[in-house]
């Protein structure tokens, strides 16, 4: 069967209170057999709408109940007569005047189908700015099946149905998708090896938490694009479910601190403390105090998820005044399941010997506590393209760019083709994969809003600045309008018209990244070699105090990782353009 010849879906509204009668409502909108069969004795999915009492903001005045079901009338009739009694979310439902229910037919549904419809409905209204709150949030994704070829087709129909009969609910598939919750949905497809290490972990917390393990630390390895943040998510989720144990999340990056919030109001998940359940690792460390939980004066909490440990602060550094944040972290809680990559740490104050890291993956292997991520999910790309990348990143090399029918890699010899190629992708309404496409750049340009400097321009913003004729601001330097401020940087409009930094793209996706490599990463002798007295990161330039107590320049290190980062950021695209003469003549010589 063509994806022409699929059908299309029957979408039926009906309204939905204890007042009305739903199932004379939907014999009497079915005007042909096909149509009351497929409704009335075959699987479907139904989303229950209605409005937020009290609510004057312009985003998230509505709440919404996605289900799946073999018997639409039962189960409707289910709801509105049992499990209003001891439920307070469909008490309120039952009895509101404004809620309708929409029930989605298709001559193609069956169980696992119908599932897998329920699962990526969740994903999108999670992501959609009018739902505030979304009630059902289990997750069943499905494995294979006769119709799962169909998935992807009979999805795009139904969304495109809804979004005709109200844009407002139902926005566009570019609006649901370059979201920054969508990138962290807990309802995303896990792989076979996610869902393996989400499985396995589930089992190491019981463990640890019945008192089958010693230590109670979990670590989950893989270098950028894995989709360790995506396991997190599933995880975050998971482990919050109704009269289930308690899951904090800890984040380095406001931005993700704000996704992870929005997350956990739109699906309910609240601690027991009443604190937020997504913090900075500080923030949670001055509210969970090691010497209150050590003195028996707080509780511990049941679970830390940590993405990204790699940036976890290893000597006291501003509100934080510890030695080591992980070790804190496992001090208040009775499970920690963090995230490392040595290869994403970026500042000094993070940075420590290679042996640190080897002693920690070693003591979590011995316990039987790692967990290892290595196939690639962020980069649609062949294999030859992300070695390419690697070996960059890893060795120093740069070879001939591979063919990639799937992935637009490109060097460029004048960055204001780039960034006008990068608009070009930001902008273009024909694609599926329009938007969030951003230049981002290496931090070798100055920024520092306390103090004035030539960088600065007339107008007083920090700026990247590459020859007479390209010249754009740092990130937040520009105005953001208020519908737009609780987006992360890259989903904010403005945004378009900046230059990125790791600090504000580091665990997010782009559709399409460009990237400036700046006068810090230049081509020698046939090698790679980094030059940090072209760095304008103090936090990478200043020298780290080791354990033996010398003083060590690490930032060529440092910088090597920022680089690695910025180059794995694009979903569908990498542009180039390096600022060193010798090194963009050996990519433009490598990609001809």
């Amino acid at each position: 069967m063509s994806d022409s010849e699929i059908a299309k879906p029957i979408i039926r509204k009906y309204d939905y209170s204890i007042n009305s009668d739903i199932k004379q409502e939907i014999l009497k909108q079915n005007n042909t057999n096909e149509e009351h069969e497929l409704i009335t004795r075959f699987p479907t999915v139904y989303i229950v709408i209605d409005k937020i009492r009290g609510n004057k903001k312009k985003f998230g005045q509505f709440k919404a109940y996605v289900g799946e079901t073999n018997n639409i009338v039962r189960r409707t009739e289910e709801h509105l007569n049992s499990e209003s009694e001891d439920r307070t979310d469909w008490t309120e439902l039952n009895n509101s005047k404004d809620a309708k229910i929409i029930v989605i037919a298709h001559k193609e549904f069956n169980k696992s189908l119908t599932l897998d419809i329920e699962n990526q409905l969740m994903k999108y209204l999670l992501s959609d700015d009018a739902i505030g709150e979304l009630n059902n949030r289990r997750s069943n994704d499905q494995d294979l099946y006769f119709t799962r070829d169909h998935f992807r087709d009979i999805f795009q129909n139904i969304w495109e149905e809804l979004s005709k009969k109200n844009k407002d609910i139902f926005p566009s598939v570019d609006d649901i998708t370059n979201s920054a919750i969508f990138k962290a949905s807990p309802f995303h497809k896990l792989t076979d090896e996610q869902l393996n290490a989400r499985d396995e972990i589930i089992d190491k917390i019981k463990d640890i938490r019945e008192g089958r393990s010693t230590d109670n630390l979990i670590i989950i390895k893989g270098s950028a694009g894995t989709g360790k943040t995506v396991l997190l998510s599933s995880l975050f989720a998971e482990l919050n479910k109704p009269d289930n144990q308690e899951a904090y999340i800890l984040v380095n990056h406001d931005e993700q601190v704000k996704v992870y919030e929005n997350i956990a109001s739109k699906i309910g998940i609240k601690t027991k403390m009443g604190d937020s359940i997504a913090n900075k690792p500080t923030m949670f460390l001055n509210k969970h105090l090691v010497d209150e939980v050590s003195q028996g004066n707080q509780d511990k909490v049941d679970i830390s998820l940590v993405d990204e440990a790699h940036l976890l602060f290893t000597q006291g550094y501003m509100a934080y005044k510890g030695k080591n944040q992980l070790n804190d972290i496992r001090d208040v809680s009775d499970v920690v399941v963090a995230v490392l990559d040595p290869m994403q740490v970026l500042k000094n104050n993070g940075y420590l010997e290679k042996s640190y890291y080897d002693a920690l993956l070693n003591y979590a292997k011995d316990n039987n506590n790692l967990i290892e991520l290595s196939d690639q999910n962020r980069m649609v790309a062949s294999k030859e393209t992300i070695q390419w990348i690697e070996d960059i990143v890893t060795k120093d090399e740069i070879n001939k760019i591979p063919n990639d029918d799937k992935y637009d890699l490109r060097v460029f010899d004048d960055v204001n083709d780039m960034y006008a190629e990068v608009k070009k992708h930001n902008d273009n309404v024909e694609s599926l994969t329009k938007g969030l496409s951003r230049l981002v750049a290496t931090y070798d340009w100055k920024f520092n809003a306390n103090k004035d400097d030539d960088t600065v321009g007339n107008d007083g913003l920090w700026r990247v600045k590459i020859g007479d004729k390209f010249n754009l601001p740092w990130n937040y330097q520009l105005g953001v309008a208020d519908k737009y401020k609780g987006l992360s940087w890259a989903e904010q409009p403005q945004t378009i018209d900046e230059v990125g930094s790791t600090f504000t793209i580091q665990g997010f996706d782009l559709n399409y990244c460009g990237v400036i490599i700046g006068p810090s990463v230049k081509f020698r002798d046939g090698k790679i070699v980094y030059d940090g007295s072209k760095s304008c990161d103090k936090k990478v330039t200043n020298k780290r105090t080791l354990e033996n107590g010398e003083k060590e320049d690490v930032s060529s290190k440092l910088i090597r990782n920022q680089l690695n980062v910025l180059l794995k950021r694009g979903v569908h695209g990498l542009f180039i353009y390096a600022v060193d003469d010798e090194l963009r003549k050996e990519l433009l010589r490598q990609s001809k």
